[in-house]
């Protein structure tokens, strides 16, 4: 294959941004008088969007989703690069890399531009598309917008992402696959899911964007 296109997803796979989340999420719920959430629950919770993120966390207690939520957004704008780096090696990755990256998240995408800005990465990609600005992943729509607007094609690009979702958006826009290890979920969970090319550290990943 040329590749053409590496579209990678965002936290759990370009940044490591699991303390800030875990940070804003127990913030918004202390002010709504309710229960906290531990590191290891809010991972849980991460990977499909602010508002799929705050209904976990808020648990039983649906009927104040919307304070909670609102609570949480102002907060984590605020908060967001506090604590949130990239994954050591990932910047030394990207500078390598052969071909123009895209970035698709189902975090909203002004705080994914925000993100990467703050970190200096934001130049380095041609399309930065978040929740809100195309279907949420697993649906296709994003990769296919970001084809379009890149000028590859589907068969010369590769998805790289943390988790089953990725995995799924990947098959879905018809793209390959390369899965991290380091992020969101077990590598196990990508192997059951039938994920076949994984990488374990941020430079295996020259291989494919060569």
């Amino acid at each position: 294959m040329t590749l053409r296109l590496a579209i990678f997803d965002l936290d759990g796979t370009l940044v490591d941004s699991l303390d800030d989340l875990t940070t804003s999420v127990n913030h918004a719920l202390r002010l709504a008088g309710l229960p906290l959430r531990s590191r290891d629950e809010v991972r849980t919770f991460v990977g499909d969007g602010a508002r799929p993120l705050i209904a976990r966390s808020v648990g039983d207690h649906r009927e104040r989703m919307e304070e909670v939520l609102a609570t949480w957004r102002v907060y984590y704008e605020e908060h967001l690069l506090d604590q949130t780096r990239p994954y050591p090696g990932m910047v030394e990755v990207l500078s390598r890399a052969r071909c123009p990256l895209a970035v698709q998240t189902n975090k909203p995408g002004a705080m994914a531009r925000r993100i990467l800005e703050g970190l200096g990465l934001l130049t380095r990609f041609a399309v930065v598309l978040g929740g809100g600005e195309a279907p949420p992943k697993p649906d296709p729509g994003g990769v296919r917008a970001i084809l379009e607007k890149v000028g590859a094609r589907a068969e010369n690009a590769v998805l790289v992402g943390d988790t089953a979702v990725d995995f799924a958006t990947a098959r879905n826009a018809g793209v390959a696959f390369v899965g991290v290890s380091w992020g969101i979920v077990p590598r196990e969970e990508l192997v059951r899911a039938g994920a076949q090319n994984l990488v374990d550290r941020p430079e295996e990943l020259a291989a494919f964007l060569s």
